[in-house]
C-alpha cells in the first residue's frame, strides 16, 4: 500500500502532530505548506493540516 492510499484511509482530520511521514506529504523541501489547490484538500482539512504542521515545529519535530 502506497502513502496515498493510506492517508485516504486515514482522515486528514485525524491526522496528528506526531504524524510527521504522512504530513512531510504537504510540505515542500524548505519547509513551505502546499497550497490546497496542490493538496487537493477541502477548506476544513487545509486549515487542521496547517495547523498540526505549525504545532510540529513548534515542538521541533518538523522542518
Amino acid at each position: 500500500m502506497d502513502e496515498s492510499q493510506e492517508l485516504q484511509q486515514k482522515n486528514i482530520l485525524e491526522l496528528s502532530y506526531l504524524d510527521v511521514d504522512h504530513m512531510r506529504r504537504f510540505v515542500t523541501d524548505t519547509g513551505k505548506i502546499l497550497p490546497r489547490r496542490i493538496t487537493g484538500l477541502t477548506p476544513k482539512e487545509q486549515r487542521h493540516l496547517a495547523r498540526t504542521i505549525k504545532t510540529s515545529r513548534s515542538m521541533l519535530l518538523m522542518k
